[in-house]
């Protein structure tokens, strides 16, 4: 039962973005928005996930888990009855705020729920199923949030995520256990951070982690304005065009748990390098061409979906690992860095966005080679390497 709630955390985690994108234009034609302000339901999504994480990780180290996961779902809970207001804008933006705020705290401690009691390679393992099961509810949940959108309209994606947060409040109560505190607790503050920051490795590795993710989320969060509003996909395949990437990276993430003890870590990192190139190159290609075929598009991001299953299965639990002590605070780094990379990314894209997918390629393509750079640079790290 202990895992089978870690799994529905990740499930709630999963499905907070992508069960609603399908409703979009809807929204935008509901509160007559402009594309700035369909984007800025993500954003502040974003932002207050991001004020959130960092005092997450910091009382999850301090306090232990089970707590900080309760408050956190409650606060999702009373955002997503905000989401369901239909004639305010302002309380829809105030409860995707509050949405990001409550999600921080499953999002960033259901894995540390396995990290505190597994050995490195078991967590590594445990990372491949559970990215397999949260990426195979991300695939569906496109396809699940458009044919609510059509039955149902916006409100039914809002409503879903209601009674997911509610069953995930319910079971975290009662089978995640209370875990014992730190022997050596710090201090509640800003400075428990900078050991963080002072470590060139963790801060090298944490980088690439953060790079590795921007893609995506830039990709899926212009999606619903490039591929419905201006490429002439219906309501109906539009979740089938953004669901196969998680899916792809969902059964890629199983396989390569079923494998992974076969390679050595350094040397399959080593392959991972060369499918971002081909990723980048395959952009690229659509870029320069500014395809308006949408299957087109997406095959082309297909390669990077990929390209993510090798890194992120093994380098998140190593950054993890790197502080012991600290495995809250790193991954409220992780998660947080990333979310203000993709909030501020997404926003320029929206801001340029005009009506192509040349300028969406433009970004991602440049995230991309920031992610082959880094890359390279985490392999030839030694005391990374090492970690066990």
């Amino acid at each position: 039962m202990l895992i089978l709630t870690v799994i529905l955390m990740d499930l709630l985690t999963g499905m907070e973005f992508d069960l609603f994108v399908p409703s979009f234009p809807e929204l935008q034609s509901h509160f007559n928005l402009t594309p700035f302000w369909v984007e800025a339901l993500l954003s502040v999504n974003f932002i207050g996930y991001c004020l959130s994480l960092f005092f997450v990780g910091w009382l999850a180290d301090h306090y232990g888990r089970k707590s900080i996961i309760l408050a956190g779902l409650v606060t999702f809970i009373v955002g997503s009855i905000f989401c369901l207001e239909i004639n305010s804008y302002s309380f829809l933006l105030a409860g995707r705020f509050l949405q990001g705020v409550g999600i921080a705290a499953p999002a960033i401690l259901s894995f540390l729920i396995i990290a505190d009691s597994y050995v490195l390679k078991k967590q590594q393992y445990f990372m491949a199923m559970l990215n397999g099961v949260k990426n195979t509810a991300v695939a569906i949940s496109p396809v699940i949030g458009s044919y609510i959108t059509l039955y149902f309209h916006w409100q039914g994606n809002f409503m879903t995520l209601l009674l997911l947060g509610i069953t995930s409040l319910v079971m975290t109560l009662f089978f995640i256990p209370t875990y014992k505190l730190p022997e050596h607790e710090e201090a509640i503050s800003a400075r428990g951070y900078l050991p963080l920051f002072q470590s060139k490795p963790l801060m090298l590795l944490m980088a690439n982690i953060i790079f590795m993710f921007v893609p995506y989320w830039i990709f899926t969060g212009m999606s619903p304005l490039l591929y419905m509003k201006d490429l002439g996909v219906s309501l109906s395949h539009f979740g089938y065009y953004q669901g196969v990437f998680a899916l792809v990276f969902a059964l890629g993430s199983v396989l390569f748990g079923v494998i992974m003890h076969k390679f050595v870590q350094k040397k399959i990192l080593g392959v991972a390098s060369i499918i971002y190139i081909v990723s980048l190159c395959s952009i690229a290609s659509v870029t320069f061409l500014n395809s308006t075929n949408p299957l087109l598009i997406t095959v082309a991001f297909i390669p990077f979906i990929i390209s993510q299953i090798i890194p992120s299965t093994l380098l998140v639990p190593l950054s993890l690992n790197f502080i012991p002590q600290a495995k809250g605070r790193v991954s409220a780094i992780l998660q947080g860095s990333q979310l203000i990379f993709s909030a501020l990314s997404l926003e320029i894209a929206g801001y340029f966005y005009q009506g192509s997918f040349r300028n969406i390629g433009i970004i991602i393509s440049v995230f991309i080679f920031m992610v082959i750079i880094s890359h390279i640079f985490v392999i030839k790290n030694r005391k990374l390497m090492n970690i066990e």
